[in-house]
């Protein structure tokens, strides 16, 4: 099985496809310009952004049909692979945004990074556009050329790193726009988020595995943990994990009632390491302790 093939710099993704380097830490690749070439995993040292035409061969990601079709955006994070190894030759398409993180070095964009969870999403969990935002998202690429291929000067750095901002907001405002659109999509994952943590507390992996983690609830619902928070939070105003609390909680107070079992005994049948740890977490959320609550009720 052939490697993975990895770019550590700017200059030899432009290379890989045949574009210019006009600036050694960004760059606006066209894709196209690039020969035609085997399907290969890629990995990348640095952000990078495709916009690609739905069901585009070099990523083969399977996407189904949706209701926007216009275009898709996959972002990645720096170190994250892409693409599968096969003997098939295709013919690149799209344009990608490709920027290093030492760019962001000392800028606010470079503190807030973080905040743009969809870089930590799986590629079937790409953003989905309309021609109207496809056109937004190009108007932003097209301010980075002009600013790559403008003479650099002392206002470079800024309005590059300016311009990447202001697309990242779109994206974040898109993203918001997807998860409200797409509900038959999304349609039930609450109801089946519900379920899992259900049937989780009916069996024995509490005492066997601990409490459920937001990780093992995303992976059992096929979606990555920040696409999942993020569905959650936008479905029920809370974090899956102040969700999966709550449901301890409810849990909980059912299993109080049953007084041949002690504070500590439901604690590990919750899954609890540390009985202190449960105590701490009901009076957190419920205001009394386990045993006041038990008086009290």
């Amino acid at each position: 099985m052939a490697e993975i093939i990895n770019f550590s710099t700017i200059k030899e993704y432009n290379q890989f496809n045949n574009n210019e380097t006009l600036h050694p830490l960004v760059n606006v690749v066209y894709l196209e310009k690039a020969s035609p070439r085997q399907h290969r995993r890629l990995r990348y040292d640095f952000y990078t952004i495709f916009l690609k035409q739905i069901k585009c061969g070099d990523l083969r990601y399977g996407l189904k049909n949706y209701d926007y079709e216009e275009g898709t955006l996959i972002f990645l994070g720096p170190g994250q692979v892409i693409g599968q190894n096969s003997e098939e030759y295709y013919d690149p398409q799209g344009i990608a945004l490709v920027f290093h993180p030492d760019l962001l070095h000392g800028t606010a964009l470079g503190k807030n990074m973080n905040s743009y969870q969809f870089f930590s999403y799986a590629v079937n969990e790409a953003l989905h556009l309309s021609e109207q935002e496809r056109k937004i998202i190009l108007d932003c690429f097209s301010k980075i050329e002009y600013e790559l291929q403008h003479a650099i000067d002392k206002h470079s750095k800024q309005l590059i790193v300016s311009n990447i901002e202001l697309f990242l907001n779109y994206c974040t405002r898109f993203y918001d726009r997807q998860f409200i659109t797409r509900e038959n999509a999304n349609k039930g994952l609450l109801e089946r988020f519900e379920d899992l943590l259900n049937g989780y507390f009916s069996s024995e992996n509490p005492q066997n595995i601990g409490l459920p983690s937001v990780a093992y609830c995303a992976q059992e619902l096929n979606l990555s943990a920040n696409y999942f928070g993020d569905l959650i939070k936008k479905e029920t105003g809370q974090s899956p994990q102040e969700y999966i609390q709550n449901k301890v909680i409810d849990v909980a107070k059912e299993l109080i009632f049953d007084q041949r079992k002690s504070v500590s005994e439901i604690a590990y049948e919750l899954g609890f390491k540390y009985p202190q740890h449960f105590t701490r977490l009901f009076k957190q959320k419920v205001g009394v302790s386990p045993k006041e609550y038990r008086v009290l009720n």
